[in-house]
């Protein structure tokens, strides 16, 4: 056998061991799979991605899949169901009802743009779902749950500013999450486009620091008195 046939069998040696332990562990085949999938599917959207790569990523086999997920469909559902159960649980922890109200919308503009950069499969996720018009989303019921926590706690703050005399009254929590939401992401999703177009890279740091700035002081300003 050549060094190339010796090194092919090795890899196939690694994957059915790998393979043997995930079956062993149902939770860690589980998580194997949907880190996965969450990969494939944010570089290949739900048409692109395959089955056969999301199965050859995790180190598991195609049964398997199928076995905890269902089907294809089933598995995008779950990955977005994921993405969106992180960032949500992650604005949780944020307490900004326990902080002054413009201090409370400005960590949560400064938290979501923070979250936008380290978490590109999130991006990528949102514009392929967009793409399909919310098709896979809108089955969700755990995502919808997610989502009135999030603009509850943020009316409440706001609420508190308009008591406060800090915000104008027809300050709106949707407007300003979408506010928020849409500096940061339009930045991002279009930033090679962008920096193309206009001749200045978007990605140094010196400007992400001023995007960043720049975030906080448009959402506040928007609703400022």
């Amino acid at each position: 056998m050549d060094t190339r046939g010796k090194s092919t069998e090795k890899k196939r040696i690694a994957r059915a061991s790998g393979e043997r332990v995930l079956q062993r562990d149902p939770e860690r085949t589980k998580a194997a799979i949907l880190e996965a999938a969450t990969r494939e599917f944010a570089e290949n959207g739900m048409g692109g991605a395959r089955v056969d790569a999301i199965a050859e990523r995790a180190g598991t086999n195609k049964r398997m899949l199928y076995h905890y997920f269902g089907d294809k469909e089933q598995l995008y559902l779950r990955v977005l169901e994921e993405a969106y159960v992180g960032i949500r649980t992650a604005e949780r922890a944020l307490h900004i009802g326990d902080r002054s109200p413009e201090e409370g919308i400005g960590e949560l503009a400064l938290f979501t743009w923070h979250y936008f950069l380290k978490h590109p499969e999130f991006l990528s996720l949102l514009g392929t779902e967009n793409l399909h018009r919310a098709r896979w989303l809108r089955q969700s019921v755990r995502l919808k749950e997610l989502h009135s926590h999030l603009i509850g706690e943020l009316a409440q703050v706001l609420e508190r500013g308009k008591k406060a005399g800090v915000f104008i009254e027809t300050a709106d929590p949707l407007h300003v999450y979408l506010t928020i939401a849409s500096l940061g992401y339009f930045y991002l999703s279009n930033q090679y486009t962008l920096s193309t177009i206009f001749g200045r890279e978007l990605l140094e740091p010196s400007s992400l620091n001023s995007w960043e700035q720049h975030i906080v002081h448009v959402t506040l300003a928007s609703i400022k008195r």
